[in-house]
């Protein structure tokens, strides 16, 4: 295994197992061998793996600061651009669409079922759509909301369309990074996850490639202890102080 200096810097723990170590050895270790695995095992170059896990922590779904900040500076000691980080938080932040692929083709059957229908009618240019659907990005899944609200769904996509267009990280690496924010367990949209597998897999990615993308989401799960053994030891530190110390 990886020394703890090493795990420290191409893993997903902060100074917290330190603390794990010294309480509960026998678990850290098991933990620390199985949540570092994605990196060890080298099947995702390190940059990508640090990038995955960077989406996971910065996504809209997540917003964990520390781990960002961890996964930023991890990500520029592996040889990553200011552009790729920032397409990373780009996609974290659009993610948010999900809210209307879920909620949109619901309202519209729940409208048509109460007898409601749109108190307005919207009609609009939508270039941005239109060169979605050009490039073949368009998912019918986004329907729904195009029918609800075409102009502000062109406004939503005019942030998306220079992304797919920009060539700061390969094709199949962005179907990973989707993978992996789509498969988190802050966020479980099945639908995506399986059109991003898809994508993925058509693009030349291999099974184990995308078994590790979703390895880096579960071993997401130790920020857990990375809040939290602070704060206990913190309270520990606390309670331990004597009245008349206080």
């Amino acid at each position: 295994m990886a020394s703890n200096e090493q795990t420290l810097e191409t893993g997903p723990w902060d100074q917290a197992l330190a603390q794990l170590r010294e309480w509960d050895p026998a678990w850290a270790e098991a933990c620390a061998k199985m949540t570092t695995n994605p990196w060890s095992s080298a099947v995702l170059p390190r940059k990508t793996a640090e990038l995955i896990s960077l989406a996971i922590n910065a996504a809209c779904t997540n917003l964990n600061p520390d781990g960002t900040r961890r996964q930023i500076r991890a990500a520029l000691e592996a040889g990553a651009t200011r552009d790729e980080i920032l397409f990373v938080l780009k996609a974290g932040s659009l993610m948010s669409i999900h809210s209307c692929s879920l909620g949109a083709p619901i309202l519209l059957e729940e409208a048509k079922a109460a007898g409601v229908g749109p108190t307005r009618k919207t009609s609009a240019a939508t270039p941005a759509c239109d060169a979605m659907r050009t490039i073949g990005q368009w998912n019918t899944a986004w329907d729904p909301f195009f029918e609800l609200d075409p102009l502000w769904t062109d406004q939503f996509f005019a942030t998306a369309i220079p992304m797919y267009r920009s060539g700061v990280l390969p094709p199949k690496e962005i179907e990973l990074l989707s993978i992996a924010c789509d498969a988190s367990f802050t966020h479980m949209y099945a639908p995506g996850t399986r059109r991003h597998i898809n994508a993925a897999l058509k693009l030349g990615a291999t099974m184990e490639e995308i078994m590790e993308v979703l390895k880096l989401c579960v071993v997401q799960g130790v920020q857990a202890c990375n809040m939290g053994v602070p704060i206990l030891a913190e309270e520990l530190a606390r309670l331990s102080v004597t009245p008349k110390e206080r």
